[in-house]
């Protein structure tokens, strides 16, 4: 019997959950990981702290060595698939050359979005996204040079204090009304935009950019109210695109993301999909997402790896997040949309620890913990059992996180 290939486009978070996964699943076929960057999968979320403030090197960033790949016989490729044949089951690549497979994993990530300002193109102005994207930033970090970042989102501010961290003075323009306003509550807003003034990032809100000016390379970024930011370094972050259109030029069923079922199946068979370019159905918030988080890539990436074995292991995770900033760390919970009523725990107006939590009802939705790991686990715990718990309680902290539940 000829031996099956098992074929996983994006050597991304997902891609090496994955690949990982089909072994432990049973499948004993080929397994090809095809990327375009030329690195093995590895972590994103350092890109923007300690790869850029340069505390860690590439090969730190790797999810496995390359030693887990060879023992395992996971083999990569470096290129670009540019078309799906799923009659035939083949892929074209960019090199011309085409790759045929059994079962297909498409593990495709979003590429950052593009702001299109003029000026655009001007040197020192940078996106993050990728390692060679924190690379072309490096040699322009300068201790007492002016960073604008634009987009005040989580990248955003976790750029802002690795800068910050690195004697920049750093400037955050941000469209909406607050920071973090297409992704958490007002209150985590309000608390952040504290915590970077005290360290002494500039917070504009409310505030349109229309254009990036200079003689060759960015030294001003013009705003639409007439104010101009000077700038040695301009970094954009507003927000992700899901890459689908490989997907869908292959008539594969595409809304805000991939679509797949619980057992991260597309509409073909033989193809799943795991990670930021999926779109799945959580039981918990009983309705359909697509997450750009680690924790989902790995997760979802298991339940795609089962179902290319046939075996049948539904992804029912609770979403969670983090986001490292100076000497916080959030962890979040659960997804706040729809909450009525948010309870904190801890002093949000004057400390760097607290806890946040968001009801419907009676029901917990969703948990922002900052320095606060007790409160995560016990909220994770709470809203995956859909367990009853005394808001007021949650409130005192006298009453201690282990006898809340009591």
């Amino acid at each position: 019997m000829t031996a099956r290939t098992a074929v996983i486009i994006g050597a991304s978070h997902a891609a090496a959950q994955l690949s990982a996964s089909l072994r432990l699943e049973g499948w004993d076929g080929d397994i090809v990981v095809v990327g375009d960057e030329g690195y093995l999968p590895y972590q994103h979320p350092p890109l923007s702290k300690t790869f850029l403030s340069g505390d860690k090197t590439v090969a730190d960033l790797y999810i496995r060595p390359a030693a887990f790949y060879e023992k395992n016989n996971i083999r990569f490729r470096q290129g670009r698939v540019t078309a799906i044949d799923r009659a035939r089951q083949l892929l074209a690549l960019d090199d011309g050359t085409s790759l045929a497979y059994d079962k297909l994993a498409l593990c495709l990530g979003a590429r950052v979005r593009k702001a299109g300002l003029p000026g655009e193109a001007l040197a020192g102005v940078h996106y993050l996204r990728a390692i060679a994207d924190v690379q072309g930033i490096q040699p322009e970090v300068i201790a007492g040079k002016r960073a604008v970042i634009i987009g005040g989102g989580y990248i955003g501010l976790e750029t802002a204090a690795s800068l910050r961290k690195q004697g920049m003075a750093v400037v955050v323009l941000e469209m909406a009304d607050r920071i973090l306003q297409r992704v958490t509550a007002p209150e985590l807003s309000e608390f952040y935009s504290r915590i970077h003034r005290e360290e002494g990032v500039q917070i504009q809100t409310g505030i349109s950019v229309t254009a990036l000016a200079g003689d060759g390379r960015v030294e001003r970024v013009v705003c639409a109210n007439g104010v101009e930011f000077p700038a040695d370094l301009v970094i954009i972050g507003v927000g992700v695109v899901p890459n689908v259109e490989l997907a869908q030029t292959a008539g594969l069923a595409v809304d805000n993301g991939i679509t797949v079922d619980e057992f991260a199946c597309t509409n073909d068979p033989n193809i799943v999909a795991a990670g930021d370019c999926a779109n799945h159905f959580n039981a918990i918030y009983q309705r359909r997402m697509r997450l750009e988080s680690v924790p989902n890539a790995g997760d979802q990436a298991k339940a795609a790896a089962a179902s290319i074995c046939g075996l049948k292991k539904p992804y029912q995770s609770l979403p969670w997040f983090w986001s490292d900033q100076y000497d916080l760390k959030l962890q979040i919970a659960g997804l706040s949309q729809g909450y009525d009523r948010v309870v904190i725990r801890g002093d949000k107006a004057n400390s760097r620890s607290f806890a946040a939590f968001y009801f419907q009802g009676t029901r917990l939705l969703a948990a922002d913990c900052i320095n606060r790991p007790q409160e995560f686990m016990l909220s994770k715990k709470i809203i995956l059992d859909n367990l009853a718990v005394d808001a007021e309680r949650l409130a005192d902290e006298s009453v201690a996180v282990k006898d809340l539940l009591g």
